[in-house]
């Protein structure tokens, strides 16, 4: 048996890898449609006559209403069925007195204090997602930082450090460390001559002395340096007070068994790196901007039934939510369906069989979130978490921390739980409300021992169980998208399908908006050449 505390050459280039594989990381993700660049390239500007043209846009979601929004603005006449009573779709946030009930007929009041509320969607803003931005811009929606990364927040594996949490600082601090005299060593040996000069070497190891704090032998161990990096054991203090004193690295053996270098990679991607933003008072007031705009031409509470088209233009048959026994129907010349693909797959649908046949293709990824409200903000009183997440091996993956009402009294929400694809966001799924809360809480008490204790109440919504998506978003593999994409996005006839599913950014309120910008200009270009 080899001994483990030994690293060899082969772990060193992992974790060499480790850090340089972000980008690595982003270029798989693209290739599958994860993370990609926006393609915004400024206002939409649709030219030409559109001779009295009329659409039925299915669903008020980011991509219905930026459809109606640009439409309306062009000239044509513009009809929008919303399946809710309310807009936003998924850009929802959830507060005091809102209900909702899931497939399965579990009803949940949401019981938060005034002012506090859960997005159970989307939550975040890139830096890069320009057309979101710019929309948040145009119609007035006050942004704030959305914190992504906080030094202070913890990590946590459950067979490491006897299940104690760590704080990130002091593990992306110990593993820069001892990669960093692992590099030093190497370099003083001799093993670069082949391909880096002396002076290289010279500049490389200064370089690996300042990223790892290492000290002047090029080790990395408990001094003043290292603790300017990955905190203290006794912080500075002023006049008399006591010296400061360092605190002790996690030695590199321990740290690799622990596994927690995975959870440092994370920030690095593109789509997590700073700056980040969210609206203030809640994600849903992005759709409320958008209904100022264009809520007029909503119909809601209408469940669409079936959609119909011939060469001359399309009708759509739906009923009243409240009564669905009375058909009703629309009718337009064109029509663009933001309808989420596992609901638009089980109805009467007139499109060609790729189009089909790619609606019916594409899964929807399983997810899964907990929002709970406690007596007071203990994560910043007792712990000095103000914003950012906490990440875990526990099932509920990590925990979230208001980024509003920073350093006052009184209650807080938490994002107790959020499950992405895996067996435990099907588990949770499969539980009731009260049963994902309670477990919220016990697996959060893992990391928090005062979870018990403050806990008042919460919420959970499981998207798999969501009426009008059922599911999150668009799961596409690199093979599905190869063999399906192109034929989704493609307009059949006198219809075109848009919403995150039909970008090449899925999950992103960003994908939703740059796929109707896509349909709808190519829409366009048919109506003003016809």
């Amino acid at each position: 048996m080899q001994n483990e505390s030994v690293i060899r050459r082969r772990d060193l280039l992992a974790l060499i890898g480790t850090i340089a594989g972000s980008s690595a990381m982003y270029h798989a993700m693209t290739s599958l449609g994860f993370a990609s660049e926006s393609a915004y390239k400024g206002p939409l500007k649709l030219a030409g006559d559109v001779k009295g043209a009329s659409v039925l846009i299915l669903g008020a979601g980011l991509a219905g209403m930026t459809a109606a929004l640009e439409l309306r603005k062009a000239g044509y006449k513009v009809q929008i069925l919303e399946f809710n009573s309310r807009a936003g779709g998924r850009n929802w946030s959830i507060r005091g007195g809102d209900s909702f009930t899931e497939l399965g007929g579990f009803k949940q009041t949401c019981q938060f204090e005034q002012g506090l509320y859960l997005n159970p969607g989307p939550w975040r803003i890139p830096y890069h997602h320009r057309a979101l931005l710019d929309y948040c811009r145009r119609l007035n929606v006050t942004l704030e930082p959305f914190i992504q990364l906080n030094h202070n927040a913890y990590l946590h594996a459950t067979r490491a450090f006897e299940g104690k949490p760590q704080r990130f600082r002091s593990i992306k601090a110990d593993f820069q460390g001892g990669v960093s005299e692992l590099l030093a060593k190497v370099a003083q040996q001799g093993k670069l001559d082949e391909t880096v000069s002396k002076e290289d070497q010279e500049i490389l190891l200064q370089a690996l002395r300042d990223w790892g704090a290492l000290d002047r032998d090029y080790k990395y161990n408990a001094n003043l340096r290292s603790a300017d990096v990955r905190g203290y054991a006794r912080d500075p203090g002023g006049g008399l007070m006591p010296d400061p004193l360092p605190s002790d690295p996690i030695p590199l053996q321990e740290l690799l068994r622990s596994r927690m270098w995975r959870y440092v990679q994370s920030f690095a991607h593109y789509d997590f790196q700073t700056t980040m933003f969210q609206p203030v008072g809640g994600m849903d007031m992005i759709g409320k901007a958008f209904v100022r705009e264009v809520g007029d031409l909503i119909r809601y509470n209408a469940k669409v039934t079936q959609i119909q088209q011939s060469s001359s233009g399309v009708t759509v048959s739906y009923v009243d939510t409240a009564n669905s026994s009375a058909v009703q129907q629309a009718t337009a010349d064109w029509c663009i369906c933001t309808i989420p693909l596992p609901i638009l797959s089980q109805l009467p649908l007139d499109v060609g069989a790729p189009m089909k046949s790619a609606i019916d293709s594409l899964p929807y990824a399983a997810s899964v979130k907990v929002g709970l409200q406690f007596k007071r903000r203990f994560w910043e009183e007792d712990d000095a978490i103000y914003g950012g997440i906490s990440y875990t091996d526990l099932p509920i993956r990590n925990i979230g921390y208001p980024n509003y009402g920073f350093n006052r009294g009184g209650r807080g929400v938490l994002l107790g739980a959020y499950l992405y694809e895996g067996a435990n966001s099907f588990e949770f799924t499969a539980m009731t409300p009260a049963e994902r809360v309670a477990s919220a809480v016990e697996f959060g008490s893992k990391i928090h021992p005062q979870y018990k204790s403050e806990f008042e109440n919460g919420v959970a919504v499981a998207w798999h169980r969501v009426p009008f998506t059922l599911g999150c978003a668009g799961e596409w593999t690199e093979a599905g998208r190869a063999q399906h994409y192109r034929n989704l996005c493609q307009i059949d006839g006198r219809i075109a399908l848009a919403g995150e599913h039909a970008s090449r950014l899925p999950a992103w309120q960003e994908g939703a908006i740059l796929s109707a910008l896509d349909a709808i200009t190519r829409l366009h270009e048919r109506v003003v050449k016809t």
